[in-house]
């Protein structure tokens, strides 16, 4: 908290009662230093909503927003919960489900237009609906929207005007999944905001919910985005956010490997074929950062030779600020049709139908595992 906020008054935001501060942007309550004086006192986000009808993302970490969901299953609600295709497991809220009780739950898919457009869509969605029943999540309706490209809000607002009825709309989502975008649409469709923005707290938790004040006398309820320390969008530098977070639809990298090789993605990973007949491998991957094929034998050493030069991101300056290398084991079993998912970096395919060990080195705390493909 500033030394101004805290001469002038200990201050609530009087649209949404979250505790203001003029520090951090990403963080709830901030407000410009320049907006103290300001009648009546609001944080940025309740300013956006209030004056432009457009909600800015803030975050919170997990432990916070549990605590914040804790009080949905007992109301009548409908719950969006929004992910990123490209970093489905990294995004999904895992225990969803115990906290919005029997309230329907829709899926919404960012960044479909990441994908080729010969992909089958109804396969797809047949996909995420048994990757939901893996995580024990019961969802209504699964929509493909792109935030970017605005596709598919349509389909979800008819969704939404379907499913939704007597209830409030809650929507829950990882940072860096496109949720304001989402909220921002919701309110442009449902909301005049001719009455003030109202908060609704939460027993054990000093964070606030802005709620949206729908033209029937319902809300939409903007939460936080929660921050998930394993994606790779909350490890690096913010100037290397572009190279893992892809901009434009994925082109598909082919290798064929035998076994002994290895490929590097730039210096934030690694993907070792040890042992198996030799076969191709499809990376998923941002198209900006650079594959490097080489030997497994000279893997090790050209990490410590070439880390922050040839292996970039991240720079020689920031290389220390990465948690340090985990090594993951996976052992594909025959019969193809397998991605190894590395959470916030993308998917490789494995194609060949002999089966495979492979292994992932990653910073510390990254999600990876084995999937059906996703494509």
């Amino acid at each position: 908290m500033s030394e101004q906020l805290d001469k002038q008054r200990p201050v609530k935001c009087s649209g949404c009662g979250i505790k203001l501060q003029t520090e951090d942007k990403e963080l709830p309550g901030y407000l410009p230093e320049a907006a103290l004086n300001r009648e009546p006192v609001i944080c940025q986000r309740c300013f956006r909503i209030k004056n432009y009808n457009e909600a800015s993302s803030v975050s919170v970490d997990q432990d916070e927003f549990l605590k914040l969901l804790g009080g949905i299953g007992g109301k009548n609600a409908l719950v969006i919960h929004i992910v990123d295709l490209f970093d489905l497991e990294g995004s999904m809220i895992s225990g969803l489900q115990r906290f919005v009780g029997n309230n329907p739950v829709i899926l919404a898919v960012n960044k479909c237009d990441l994908l080729p457009k010969v992909t089958n869509w109804n396969k797809l969605r047949n996909w995420m609906q048994q990757r939901c029943k893996e995580e024990g999540l019961r969802t209504a309706e699964i929509v493909l929207v792109s935030a970017k490209r605005n596709q598919g809000f349509e389909r979800l607002l008819d969704t939404v005007s379907g499913l939704r009825g007597q209830r409030d709309v809650y929507v829950v989502g990882a940072t860096n999944v496109g949720k304001s975008t989402l909220i921002n649409r919701l309110i442009s469709d449902y909301s005049d905001l001719t009455e003030e923005l109202t908060t609704s707290r939460y027993p054990g938790t000093t964070l606030d919910m802005v709620k949206i004040p729908l033209d029937d006398g319902h809300f939409i309820i903007d939460t936080p985005g929660i921050v998930y320390p394993w994606r790779y969008s909350e490890l690096v530098e913010r100037r290397d956010l572009g190279a893992v977070m892809p901009e434009n639809p994925l082109k598909p990298a082919v290798y064929q490997l035998n076994e002994g090789q290895t490929l590097f993605f730039g210096g934030l990973g690694r993907f070792d074929f040890i042992q198996g007949e030799r076969q191709s491998f499809t990376c998923y991957i941002s198209g900006t950062l650079k594959i490097h094929r080489t030997k497994l034998e000279r893997a090790d050493s050209l990490v410590e030779e070439h880390l922050g030069g040839l292996l970039s991101p991240p720079s020689a300056e920031d290389k220390d600020k990465l948690p340090s290398w985990q090594r993951h084991e996976l052992r594909i079993k025959r019969g193809g049709g397998t991605d190894v998912f590395i959470s916030g970096l993308g998917w490789i395919k494995v194609n060949g139908d002999s089966g495979a060990v492979v292994a992932v080195h990653v910073p510390r705390g990254v999600k990876v595992l084995a999937r059906p493909s996703m494509i």
